[in-house]
């Protein structure tokens, strides 16, 4: 496999060419999680995916609770099919919540405090009753709990962990919160940590291959040794190439070499083509150096401009009543053929959002 291959084929895999998907649910069961602490662009990057999907169709599959947004994997939110709710709580839960234990202490947030937390917003949920993070602080505040500062978010964070609360739609624009029980019932399988981790390994190879095993366990929070063993459990289902002195796993079926890519696509920050790695990011691609920087920069739009499946710059979108406009920020110029790509893609955001959508483009550097 050549570097230059590597982008193709993970664009292949993620369903961003020759996709199939034609719901949200599909989407993010594929990548088995999807991060998305900015709702807004969360729902781009499965739309971008999905033929025919709307924004108000991710919206709709949230509500339903086909999908769900909580806490899982890393120390933010991501949203997974509601299958996989049960069985990746019980696999990364207690990692992220080990990882949170400094934070609580420092919050004085000790095991009487969360236990207390607990039936608060317990209480205050049953009955598919369902509440914003604003509306469970004041509830909390009522029985004695300080919601103050960042204690609210943790609270809540370790709720989502415990597998008490979940995602249950919007009100308006604020996120709402459901007893995760009312919302997803229970799963009686018995749940076996060593399967789940190869479960994990396989279906993130699939969705997000080639990747190292340095990918898989940033992105999974599980230790080197663990994806290793998931590995060796995989077999013959999987198969490595080394490239540029990176070790790069991948499912065996995938098929040799990738093809062209054509057009362009407006990825949002932290879509899974960008945070789904972290020692392969962007490997392969002649853009890398900038592309790196531009990541930890954050005076720069932080969306990734994609021509022929490699970086030629940065966007943000600017949403203004009944129109949205995508401001373009490239590393060189544009050839006519790309240039009217950047514009399709533009188009094809507008439809999501279901406004008229306008470009603005400007040279990296000299943003409006």
């Amino acid at each position: 496999m050549r570097a230059e291959e590597i982008a193709r084929r993970r664009l292949r895999n993620s369903g961003l060419v020759r996709s199939s998907f034609t719901s949200a649910v599909d989407v993010v069961r594929w990548h088995v999680a999807v991060q998305a602490q900015d709702w807004g662009p969360t729902k781009w990057s499965i739309g971008e995916r999905a033929s025919g999907v709307t924004d108000a169709d991710v919206d709709a599959a949230l509500a339903r609770g086909s999908i769900v947004r909580t806490h899982l994997l890393r120390p933010t939110w991501h949203v997974v099919a509601r299958e996989d709710v049960r069985w990746l709580l019980a696999l990364t839960g207690p990692i992220v919540q080990r990882g949170n234990a400094r934070r609580l202490r420092e919050l004085n947030l000790d095991a009487t405090q969360l236990a207390r937390s607990e039936r608060v917003i317990s209480k205050a949920l049953e009955g598919g009753e369902r509440l914003t993070r604003v509306e469970l602080g004041k509830r909390l505040a009522g029985a004695r709990v300080d919601p103050g500062g960042q204690r609210l978010p943790y609270i809540l964070m370790h709720c989502e962990l415990e597998a008490l609360i979940g995602s249950a739609g919007l009100s308006g624009k604020q996120h709402t919160y459901g007893l995760l029980d009312e919302r997803v019932p229970g799963d009686r399988r018995r749940f076996d940590r060593d399967e789940a981790v190869v479960e994990l390994t396989r279906r993130y190879l699939a969705g997000h291959g080639p990747a190292s095993p340095q990918d898989l366990g940033w992105w999974s929070s599980l230790s080197i040794g663990d994806v290793r063993k998931a590995l060796e459990a995989l077999g013959e289902d999987v198969r490595s190439e080394t490239v540029d002195g990176v070790e790069l796993w991948m499912s065996a079926e995938e098929p040799a070499g990738a093809a062209a890519v054509r057009g362009v696509h407006l990825l949002p920050p932290y879509d899974e083509v960008i945070v789904g790695y972290r020692q392969s990011r962007y490997l392969g691609d002649p853009r890398a150096p900038e592309a790196m920087a531009a990541w930890k920069d954050r005076t720069l739009p932080n969306g990734v401009i994609l021509v022929r499946g490699r970086v030629a710059g940065l966007w943000r979108r600017a949403t203004d009543p009944g129109q949205v406009r995508v401001d373009a920020h490239l590393f060189g110029g544009l050839e006519a053929t790309a240039r009217g790509g950047l514009e399709s893609a533009v188009r094809r955001l507008g439809r999501f959002l279901g406004h008229p959508a306008t470009l603005a483009v400007a040279p990296l550097g000299r943003a409006r």
